[in-house]
């Protein structure tokens, strides 16, 4: 699948409630955590383009987990370019709710090749889990093996492969224009907010279409 002609990439992040798809965005946008819990009915985020730092449109659509909207739901799946599937990797039975949203997606899409990212987040409730080592096999099998879609843990709360799941997303999208090194070097850079305001990637705000 490429990217439109208007080098504008929609990226819909889908999951059950709490599993953190809103901490993941927010990350990756802004470098931020936020520890409460908050319910989402639906929030799109952009990003423009900036010369030598983003080379794309990304439009980010942060769905619901704990309201149903199925009608709402099937033009996130028809607008969208690529999908992260969100589960917690401390709640096993969150894959259940991705298992169930793959299916719809390659129903609605008519297409089993489909552009997805499979996401296990919360990788911090696993204190021991050394860097690179799987902590649900089960899960990274199904989705590299039995689906061929990309598997990445990640952890919100401590900026673990975050940058690795948009980086995934765009690449399986097959757009010519990737994310910048460069504006990984900026975000890495920024220092603490106890020390001085973080750079951020500024969101503008968008009309869905």
């Amino acid at each position: 699948m490429s990217v439109s002609s208007s080098d504008t990439v929609r990226l819909v992040f889908f999951g059950a409630a709490g599993v953190g798809k809103t901490a993941l965005i927010q990350r990756f946008l802004n470098d931020s955590f936020e520890e409460r819990y908050r319910r989402t009915v639906e929030e799109m985020h952009c990003l423009n383009p900036e010369p030598g730092e983003l080379q794309l449109r990304i439009q980010i659509l942060d769905t619901s987990g704990s309201y149903s909207f199925p009608a709402m739901r099937k033009l996130s799946i028809q607008q969208g370019d690529a999908f992260a599937l969100v589960f917690s990797l401390s709640e096993p039975d969150s894959f259940q709710e991705v298992e169930r949203l793959r299916s719809e997606i390659i129903q609605v899409k008519g297409d089993a090749e489909v552009p997805i990212v499979v996401v296990g987040n919360q990788m911090d409730s696993f204190p021991g889990v050394e860097a690179g080592q799987m902590v649900d096999l089960r899960a990274a099998a199904t989705a590299e093996l039995e689906w061929d879609c990309g598997y990445v843990e990640t952890s919100a709360k401590v900026d673990y492969r975050v940058w690795d799941v948009f980086q995934e997303l765009i690449r399986r999208v097959n757009s010519p224009a990737w994310l910048s090194p460069a504006l990984e070097r900026r975000r890495a850079s920024a220092q603490p907010e106890s020390n001085r305001k973080a750079q951020r990637r500024k969101p503008q705000s968008c009309t869905l279409s």
